[in-house]
């Protein structure tokens, strides 16, 4: 089966390539003819995802899927969320997303501290975070979604030289001892939020045709 995915991540495209396997090619929307930008105006990362892989069926007609990712820091109400990307600013600089995340729970801390001297007890763990990912799949029309999600916490700052985007400030409950910049590949999409997701994917696709996945 042929399947355009929503992405020109090399890295990306791999690791579904090798979760789905045999039987199935995936192409980015580039190989399709689709060169521009493809919106994500939504106001949740399933909103996104939808929007996505709606523009590319509209566009190409063909199987597809896409996928939207997001951090969630408990102690910001779940921000930066759909603004994960651009955090810092609409030039996507990954370095000073996570400056502003360290420095607004350094401050939250701070006030913490204040607190606590005060013998308020916050309510949330101030570091506790998670990523999540929500793929949709559209096979012969039919809208699938697939979700995927990471526990851990923020370290206290940026360690490993591995991975890409928020790797070397988030700590996955998985190895509590190191960022994700400092595991291996073969670690790090093991426990995915992407890779939870995009096997949850690869085990409907081995049984399609089948029903919708319930919304």
């Amino acid at each position: 089966m042929k399947i355009v995915f929503a992405t020109g991540n090399g890295g990306k495209l791999r690791e579904a390539s090798e979760i789905l396997g045999r039987g199935f090619e995936l192409v980015t929307p580039v190989q399709m003819g689709v060169s521009e930008d493809i919106p994500e105006t939504g106001i949740t990362l399933r909103a996104n995802s939808l929007q996505k892989a709606d523009y590319l069926w509209n566009k190409c007609g063909c199987n597809c899927f896409a996928d939207d990712t997001g951090l969630e820091v408990d102690v910001l109400g779940g921000a930066p969320g759909v603004h994960t990307a651009r955090y810092a600013g609409d030039d996507k600089d990954f370095n000073r997303n996570m400056d502003k995340l360290l420095d607004e729970l350094s401050r939250k801390e701070t006030e913490a501290s204040m607190m606590a001297s005060m013998g308020i007890t916050p309510k949330k763990d101030l570091r506790r975070a998670r990523f999540r990912s929500v793929i949709t799949l559209i096979v012969d029309g039919v809208r699938n979604f697939f979700e995927g999600v990471l526990e851990g916490r923020i370290a206290r700052a940026k360690a490993g030289c591995g991975g890409f985007g928020y790797d070397p400030v988030f700590i996955a409950d998985d190895y509590p001892d190191r960022t994700l910049a400092e595991i291996s590949e073969e670690q790090k999409n093991s426990i995915s939020h992407r890779g939870k997701a995009l096997r949850e994917m690869a085990d409907f696709l081995k049984t399609y045709p089948a029903q919708e996945v319930p919304a």
